[in-house]
Parts: structure tokens; C-alpha cells; sequence
């Protein structure tokens, strides 16, 4: 398992599903497939997908950057 951080190449939208795809070993399109899915389900799927966005650091950025 890699790191997981958003990667700058093979991403739609924020690199979210990308990034969670390459640390759990599978396609970014299987991911966005099992999170447009989820989303049938009742829960917080968009909220976590909105915190990983912010959370999750660029690929290749400093993280001491940010302060």
C-alpha cells in the first residue's frame, strides 16, 4: 500500500477516488463506481469525500508548506 496523498495525473475532479484507489491496490474507476454507489445509500459519503479533499495533501507537496 502506498501513501495517500491526491495524485496530479489521473484525476477528475479532486483525486480523491484516484488517491484512494492507488492505496487500497485498484482502479480509480472502480472507486468512483463503489463512491457514485454509496451515495445511493443514506450516510455522509459526499461530506467524507468533501473532508478528504481538504485533508488529503497534493502529491509532491511540501507538507510544511501549508503554515
Amino acid at each position: 500500500m502506498s501513501t495517500l496523498a491526491r495524485p496530479t495525473e489521473g484525476r477528475m475532479i479532486a483525486g480523491v477516488c484516484a488517491a484512494l484507489a492507488r492505496r487500497f491496490g485498484t482502479t480509480p474507476t472502480t472507486m468512483r463506481v463503489i463512491f457514485l454507489v454509496s451515495c445511493l445509500l443514506p450516510g455522509p459519503q459526499f461530506l467524507l469525500y468533501l473532508a478528504l479533499w481538504i485533508l488529503l495533501p497534493e502529491e509532491g507537496r511540501s507538507h510544511s508548506s501549508a503554515w
